[in-house]
């Protein structure tokens, strides 16, 4: 059921500030249902590999050799363009004559008959590779170029729907980059972080002094029952104890705090009868003990001015000087630390645009939801100021010792009101107290 801690006119509610078990399945189940599927990731992948293949086509064209255009007697020709031609060696200079296929689609007068009557031959031009080992030997563009320029045509291909699919990658993705930043809020996340720390350090701070106080509270109250039991002599033990008291007082054992410091061999040999008589002794013992640790009350005496009594004081002069709302701001303090740690937890995704884009769906949705939250809870605190109230105690209850190394202010203050030191001493340790001297 949840339940309500109210500091002033802050209430923080428990129960409600974290999704439960149900809640936390129901949201693994969705999102195992509605994964990200990063499609326009994926595109602009493809693009790349398309722009890298066409890039790898286009290295695979091979490079044209020098030519050298010349002319080219057709002796004979076909209809198709396949005709045997010759052409004099412009390094050699002499007469070659080989198949080459001709230009089918030029004008009819460079033909066999018209061109030249009186041969019946015709005419073309062409080239001749200009170097390496097939120097002057005739080279045709249409037979020869016909791979690579179905090479390049490929490369064309690929590079343009590679730079279509980079395109549609690298906008849908920003435009989805875009939507998915919303609900980013740095400066919340930011003012939420600070409060959480602020309301967790006055929880810490209080009990730093609450324990500084326990610390020096329990050698003095260790010592104040080891004196109580030094006076109760074993006559409160039980009869087994008392039958043979003679002979322990002469053994050096005359009281309950005797018993309990005695070795359990030199204790079983006194009261003879073995082991169950020895662990009846000191189980009583013990139960006296835990009677006088109840009842035994630490007091802040003039005649007992020692340094382990001035340092408890001093300890407590911190908290009585905070005031009894102290230890209720602490309280509020760690509870709304408490609510703010798991919606902080939550919105860290919604705490900068590169944590956003990195988050998953799941992750961002969190987010989403965690910030109205945490806004809710930081109006509502600064409507109470909270924050002040938080940063007062601390400082507060940061002046330590350090404020009264000598324990001077200390003792003069407890004798003005020693009801407060008592009560605060009490409020720490649980223990039943009195200002008796």
């Amino acid at each position: 059921m949840p339940f309500t801690c109210r500091f002033p006119s802050l209430s923080v509610r428990f129960g409600a500030m974290h999704p439960g078990p149900a809640e936390r399945t129901a949201d693994k189940r969705l999102g195992a249902r509605v994964r990200h599927v990063p499609f326009f990731r994926w595109v602009l992948t493809l693009g790349i590999v398309l722009i890298g293949c066409s890039a790898g086509v286009h290295m695979t064209v091979p490079d044209f050799p020098e030519l050298e255009q010349l002319d080219l007697t057709v002796v004979e020709e076909a209809p198709d363009g396949r005709c045997t031609v010759r052409w004099t060696d412009p390094f050699e200079h002499h007469e070659e004559e080989g198949s080459y296929l001709c230009d089918a689609d030029r004008d009819r007068a460079l033909k066999a008959p018209l061109y030249d009557p009186e041969t019946g031959f015709g005419w073309d031009s062409g080239f001749v590779v200009a170097e390496g080992k097939d120097k002057g030997e005739l080279y045709s563009l249409e037979e020869d170029g016909a791979g690579a320029d179905a090479r390049i045509d490929l490369s064309d291909t690929l590079i343009a729907f590679g730079l279509l699919a980079t395109a549609i990658g690298l906008v849908g993705g920003n435009i989805r980059a875009t939507a998915r930043l919303g609900g980013v809020r740095p400066a919340v996340v930011r003012r939420a972080a600070r409060l959480s720390k602020a309301a967790a350090l006055v929880a810490e701070d209080h009990d730093r002094a609450t324990e500084e106080v326990r610390e020096a509270w329990a050698p003095l109250h260790g010592e104040r029952v080891r004196e109580e039991l030094g006076r109760v002599p074993i006559s409160r033990l039980p009869w087994v104890v008392r039958l043979r008291s003679g002979d322990l007082e002469k053994g050096g054992i005359r009281t309950v705090r005797d018993v309990l410091d005695a070795e359990e061999c030199k204790l079983g040999r006194l009261l003879g009868g073995g082991r169950p008589r020895t662990d009846s002794a000191v189980a009583a013992a013990r139960r006296i003990a835990d009677d006088a640790r109840d009842g035994v009350a630490v007091r802040f005496e003039a005649n007992r001015y020692e340094p382990r009594t001035t340092a408890l004081l001093v300890a407590v002069q911190v908290l009585v000087d905070a005031g009894p709302k102290a230890r209720d701001v602490a309280e509020a303090g760690r509870a709304l630390a408490a609510r703010l740690e798991p919606l902080l937890d939550d919105a860290e995704a919604a705490s900068g645009y590169a944590h956003m884009l990195g988050a998953g769906p799941r992750r961002r949705r969190r987010a989403r939801a965690a910030v109205p939250r945490l806004r809710a809870l930081l109006e509502e605190a600064e409507r109470d100021g909270v924050a002040e109230r938080f940063g007062q105690v601390s400082v507060d209850l940061l002046r330590g010792q350090d404020s009264d190394p000598t324990g001077l202010d200390a003792w003069v203050d407890f004798d003005t009101r020693p009801a407060e030191y008592y009560r605060v001493l009490a409020d720490v340790t649980g223990r039943r107290l009195s200002s008796a001297t």
